[in-house]
């Protein structure tokens, strides 16, 4: 049912719900289901009236509005801007193509004095009609938004009678320009320009540029038919000279041509045979859905996550924007600890927090902190309030162009000098969710009592579930992973995943310290072999789950 009232030249309905939905409590990265589930009637609408509902500053503000590309995206813009339009928004920045990645989306909520963000993406799950879809409302600081917003956003949805949307709108995303709904203002931008001005204000383009041109040390970009693609066409191949082709799946596709765009060994496994297999390339990278993921190669060489912020933390003053050093570091609970002994060498301070961004930004806020990341290949600092996939990319080529030596070698450099964590994270998608909460339930019943039991041929020195203490707002957040703690510093954890549309994800986590002097050329998989037998045998996960391997191994 709908009822239509003129306001300000605007013509809006006011519809009426049957009744509210139940199931939109929004995750770690905002509301994701499936593109069928968004398109129930009334399902986006609902969602994006709690939002703005909850959200300050409606009543003449502005907002930001752009995705990754996927299907749906173009449809969602023309919704939300209807739907700002009803609720008195003063300025809707929407950006051409409605193509804006995470950290672009961030960058231009500061930019702009937004009151906050809505980013259209399921991140790295796949696209198109039978794939995802999801809606993530970042904050005026240009992160996340905390869980107390969120919450909000769901009792909101759960209660809801109604929605109000102006009448159709025809929004042409295609060319930049200026137009009218009711008072509302909408602007179409360029997504793509004043990323990378921010890209030039923190590292020297002509240093990388030396690098890349004539293609003597050749780069090979994928973009993975996702956000990232017009980003990286305009940065390598056109600002920094590299040659065309350098950038592959460049083109942003609603359903990524089909793929899966989560930059890892297993979805970007062109990319990683082309580095790993060859030498052909002297580096190589990819970029996830929205864009603010990233993975690094280099000839022959993988970099896993937790070394990359170590290597970025330890090399950050050869980049432009650091030259004057670091306030301090974080990482998230799972991230391997090669970053604590960096920090500690350098005599700054390190942090570990729960998973999830938003957990960075008040240390970020408070200038506790320049930079930060995570395991899932999340890197980034306080030039915005998200991880930055690019951004990474291009530290790392800050890095190697100074140094002049392959990605393996600094690498190895960095092992000489500060000892290696040998580092591996097992995923186990799709787990009937009973089962997979039964497997973790049982785990954590048995925590209290795990405590100078034998594990892999050490002991284990402390067994908890991680707990985290905000040092900014004195915040606690509790119930963050199970933690196996052993006495010669190697961890073993195990969380279930919030980021899955089907079913359950199972992540176990592992890792273990040598020191400079010990064996550092060991394969992960084999180094961590005992651990990887005990964390099995302990949590039950092939009996329980019936997986005889991991769907993902990083």
């Amino acid at each position: 049912m709908s009822i239509s009232t003129p306001s300000a030249e605007l013509s809006v309905q006011q519809i009426i719900l049957a009744q509210p939905f139940q199931d939109q409590k929004p995750g770690t990265s905002g509301l994701r289901k499936s593109s069928v589930q968004f398109e129930e009637p009334h399902y986006l609408e609902s969602f994006i009236e709690a939002v703005f509902r909850t959200l300050p500053g409606m009543e003449g503000g502005t907002l930001i509005v752009g995705g990754d590309g996927r299907y749906g995206n173009r449809r969602a813009i023309n919704v939300i801007a209807r739907m700002a339009a009803a609720h008195g928004l003063g300025r809707l920045v929407v950006t051409t193509g409605g193509i804006l990645s995470t950290p672009a989306a961030s960058h231009l909520i500061r930019q702009q004095k937004a009151i906050g963000g809505i980013i259209l993406s399921a991140s790295h799950n796949p696209g198109g009609p039978d794939g995802d879809f999801g809606v993530k409302v970042n904050g005026a600081n240009g992160g996340p938004a905390p869980a107390s917003f969120t919450d909000a956003v769901f009792t909101c949805t759960k209660q809801l009678d109604g929605y109000r949307i102006a009448d159709s709108l025809t929004l042409d995303l295609d060319a930049v320009g200026t137009t009218k709904l009711g008072s509302m203002a909408i602007e179409v931008i360029d997504g793509v320009h004043d990323y990378l001005q921010l890209m030039q204000q923190l590292f020297d383009f002509d240093l990388i540029s030396d690098l890349l041109k004539g293609g003597s040390w050749p780069v090979a970009f994928d973009a993975m038919h996702a956000v990232t693609g017009p980003y990286a066409s305009a940065l390598f191949e056109k600002l920094l000279g590299a040659p065309a082709g350098t950038v592959r799946n460049g083109v942003p596709l609603e359903d990524f041509g089909g793929g899966h765009p989560d930059p890892n060994l297993t979805y970007a496994k062109d990319l990683a045979s082309l580095l790993l297999d060859g030498d052909d390339y002297r580096f190589g990278a990819a970029c996830d859905g929205d864009g603010d993921r990233n993975m690094i190669l280099g000839q022959r060489c993988f970099v896993n996550p937790s070394d990359s912020l170590a290597v970025l933390t330890a090399n950050a003053t050869l980049a432009k924007g650091y030259a004057s050093g670091l306030a301090g570091v974080a990482r998230s609970m799972p991230t391997s600890a090669a970053v604590d002994v960096v920090a500690k060498e350098l005599g700054i301070d390190c942090f570990e927090t729960p998973t999830g961004w938003k957990f960075f930004g008040n240390l970020l806020d408070a200038g506790r902190i320049t930079l930060c990341g995570e395991e899932s290949f999340g890197t980034g600092s306080n030039h915005i309030r998200e991880k930055d996939g690019l951004w990474a990319v291009l530290f790392w080529l800050s890095i190697l162009a100074k140094r002049q030596c392959s990605v393996a070698e600094v690498m190895q450099q960095h092992w000489n000098r500060f000892g290696r964590h040998y580092y591996s994270r097992h995923d186990y998608e799709g787990i009937d969710k009973e089962k997979a909460d039964g497997l973790y339930g049982r785990l954590r019943d048995r925590l209290s009592n795990l405590t100078g039991e034998a594990f892999a041929g050490g002991r284990i020195a402390k067994a908890d579930d991680f707990a985290y203490s905000d040092p900014v707002d004195g915040s606690l957040t509790d119930q963050q992973g199970l933690r196996l703690l052993l006495e010669d510093g190697s961890r073993v954890i195990l969380r279930l995943s919030g980021t899955g549309t089907q079913g359950a994800t199972l992540r176990l986590y592992l890792e273990r310290y040598v020191d400079a002097a010990g064996n550092l050329q060991q394969d992960p998989q084999q180094a961590l072999g005992a651990m990887i037998a005990a964390a099995d045998e302990l949590a039950g996960i092939r009996a329980t789950t019936g997986m005889n391997r991991p769907t993902v191994i990083t």
